[in-house]
């Protein structure tokens, strides 16, 4: 069984803990390589699923582009509490063209 992991900052993502997912925290004052290695590591470590915050992601497009292409780990972009950027649902919206041939969201 895959395992799923959170990752961003700290006031974005403890609350997933009480949900059951693993979460880790990466400060916005770290740097883009200690972001990039902890995707990473996590991507190494037999996670299936791994959501990050928009704001992250958008430090580290070279490491998450690394595994745009692979089955696993999916990873996911989500709005954290400096608010919603759109990323994530653009992200979405392009997979689900890919998979289907066509864009099924009327927006």
């Amino acid at each position: 069984m895959y395992k799923i992991a959170v990752i961003g900052d700290y006031d974005s993502i403890y609350g997933f803990a009480s949900l059951g997912l693993t979460t880790f925290s990466v400060e916005k004052s770290a740097s883009e390589e200690d972001a990039s290695k902890k995707l990473r590591s996590l991507a190494e470590s037999g996670y299936g699923v791994i959501y990050i915050t928009e704001e992250l992601a958008a430090r580290i497009p070279k490491e998450i582009a690394r595994y745009a292409g692979k089955l696993m780990p999916a990873i996911i972009q989500i709005p954290g509490v400096s608010g919603n950027t759109g990323a994530g649902v653009r992200n979405v919206k392009k997979s689900v063209e890919q998979a289907v041939g066509s864009d099924i969201l009327f927006s």
